[in-house]
């Protein structure tokens, strides 16, 4: 009999990263399902399917089945969570994946049964669930055992999770549902009402990833944007700056620094002692903006780090609980 393998899943807004114990991370890909929408039949996923959004015919859709880290539709994202597991060949005729799978800090116990259950439906023999920003730590190479505090913000593409651990343990916590999906939307927003030209989510994403930035002034690139002119209803381009991003996505970026202070001024003054000794460590996908740390360096007054690996820190941190699943609540 085959043994059954130990899977640990980064379920994320924007990407599916699934580790493999005794492999590694052997999956990465959008959470994007193209699907046609008279039978409901999957017809592409992943990348394929990403490539998609935004240009499907109309018996053709392409979803992104999680909204702010939480299953939005739950057909659509067990098709995605089968399909990878197919792919993968995780599931043998006679063993099921024990699954580990991760979630934002402040899920209701419904939207975590609903994790769960589409884990079960999809072919696993045991789930666990864990929260983000503790794997996150973890992935990110902090030791969370010691009676210390460690600070991390995961920023996502649905949710930004900030939190202090020590012990082992969340200590204070906060999630908030905004993070990279709501900079590209504040872009496109921005771009719509300076400029009258419509932009799709893509464009916005590629905007931010290659000009964007979070701190005023420490960039000096432009990039020349598409989209359609809400005027003439016709094709036109335009050039963005670096600090037309900053002015785009302010807001969304203060909320998150105002999430940091609220955790930090909920925290014991033995661990903000340590805080202010450690840093925070920043992991996610938006910690990859060009500047983030240094905004937060400036509003909190403390040492900030990138992780290294800072988009693959949720799905390595499975990892390691994976060989540690007696410690996993």
């Amino acid at each position: 009999m085959a043994f059954s393998k130990a899977v640990g899943i980064d379920l994320g807004t924007a990407n599916v990263l699934i580790y493999v114990k005794g492999e590694g991370i052997v999956l990465d890909e959008p959470s994007v399902v193209a699907i046609e929408t008279e039978t409901r039949k999957c017809l592409a996923v992943g990348s394929d399917a990403k490539d998609m959004l935004g240009r499907t015919p109309g018996r053709i859709q392409a979803i992104r089945p999680l909204k702010d880290g939480v299953i939005a539709d739950f057909e659509v994202t067990e098709m995605m969570l089968n399909y990878f597991i197919k792919k993968l060949k995780l599931k043998g005729m006679f063993s099921r994946p024990t699954i580990l799978i991760c979630c934002p800090s402040n899920i209701t116990s419904v939207e975590r049964n609903a994790i769960r259950d589409a884990a079960y439906r999809a072919g696993a023999k045991r789930v666990y669930i864990e929260e983000e920003p503790k794997v996150a730590a973890i992935g990110a190479g902090l030791d969370i055992a010691k009676p210390t505090g460690n600070m991390v913000l995961d920023i996502g593409g649905g949710t930004t999770d900030v939190a202090i651990l020590s012990l082992g343990e969340i200590v204070t916590s906060s999630s908030l549902k905004i993070a990279g999906d709501r900079m590209d939307k504040d872009i496109i927003k921005y771009v719509k009402e300076t400029y009258k030209l419509l932009i799709g989510d893509r464009t916005a994403e590629e905007m931010k990833k290659r000009i964007g930035t979070a701190w005023r002034g420490s960039r000096k690139d432009s990039m020349e944007v598409s989209g359609r002119d809400l005027v003439t209803g016709l094709p036109h381009t335009i050039t963005m700056t670096s600090d037309e991003t900053e002015t785009a996505i302010h807001e969304s970026l203060q909320d998150i620094v105002r999430a940091c202070r609220t955790v930090l001024e909920q925290t014991p003054p033995e661990l903000s002692a340590d805080i202010v000794t450690r840093g925070i460590v920043l992991t996610g996908g938006g910690a990859l903006l060009h500047g983030m740390d240094q905004l937060l360096m400036n509003e909190l007054g403390i040492p900030v780090y990138v992780a290294e690996n800072a988009l693959k820190c949720v799905a390595e941190g499975t990892g390691i609980m994976l060989e540690n699943l007696h410690l996993v609540g």
